[in-house]
């Protein structure tokens, strides 16, 4: 087991090298500590269809850990480096959300989930990992009406409804970031004029040999 958590280390420095993401030592610690929560929890509430270890790292840890830079980028540019308020939507074990709630200590994060288990994780997660900015949600996305700067899903749902069920929790300010596989053109065709993207990033997974990208949305004037 000793090897296998050395490897798991290896593989995130390596990534975070990578991805180009400075990460403190405590920072990195927690990663791998909430990797092994993950691995403990599935077994048995199956918080996640990914039981390898290596696997997890590759396509959650790193997966999720890919879109940090982008997210710091926004938040810089928009005047948040100094506490943004990010949700979280349909997170189930905190993919991307706890990761960030991790790299950008700044940012308060909000996980929701309709499975009340996966929200209890989250709770778990953040006393575990002492991450005072983070907070888990039982609930659905459309009840949620206090504002967030930023929400973001991870292959949650289509761009469709995943703005419409989140709107009334979007700030006056606020943006979506869309973390998808291929870019989804089709979903982009069907959504309202009054949803406009802004941007689009592609990403590069460390380990992983697949399409990713980043929409960026927000309501248009």
């Amino acid at each position: 087991m000793m090897v296998l958590d050395k490897d798991l280390r290896a593989t995130l420095l390596a990534g975070l090298a990578e991805l180009q993401l400075d990460l403190g030592a405590e920072q990195i610690d927690k990663l791998l500590a909430y990797q092994a929560m993950i691995a403990k929890w599935t077994k048995v509430y199956n918080l996640t269809a990914v039981r390898d270890p290596a696997e997890m790292m590759t396509h959650h840890l790193l997966d999720s850990l890919a879109a940090v830079p982008a997210l710091r980028r926004h938040l810089q540019a928009a005047g948040l480096q100094q506490g943004g308020r990010l949700l979280d939507v349909g997170s189930g074990a905190g993919l991307p959300g706890v990761v960030i709630a991790i790299c950008c200590p700044m940012v308060t994060v909000t996980c929701v989930d309709t499975v009340a288990k996966k929200a209890a994780f989250i709770k778990q997660a953040a006393l575990e990992l002492k991450l005072p900015n983070l907070a888990g949600l039982h609930a659905r996305v459309e009840s949620i009406t206090q504002p967030f700067d930023v929400i973001c899903s991870r292959a949650f749902a289509s761009l469709l409804d995943f703005t419409q069920w989140s709107q009334a929790a979007l700030a006056p300010q606020g943006v979506w970031m869309a973390m998808k596989g291929k870019h989804p053109a089709d979903e982009l065709r069907v959504l309202p004029e009054k949803i406009g993207m802004f941007h689009v990033e592609q990403l590069q997974i460390p380990g992983l040999q697949a399409e990713r990208c980043i929409l960026w949305l927000r309501p248009v004037a």
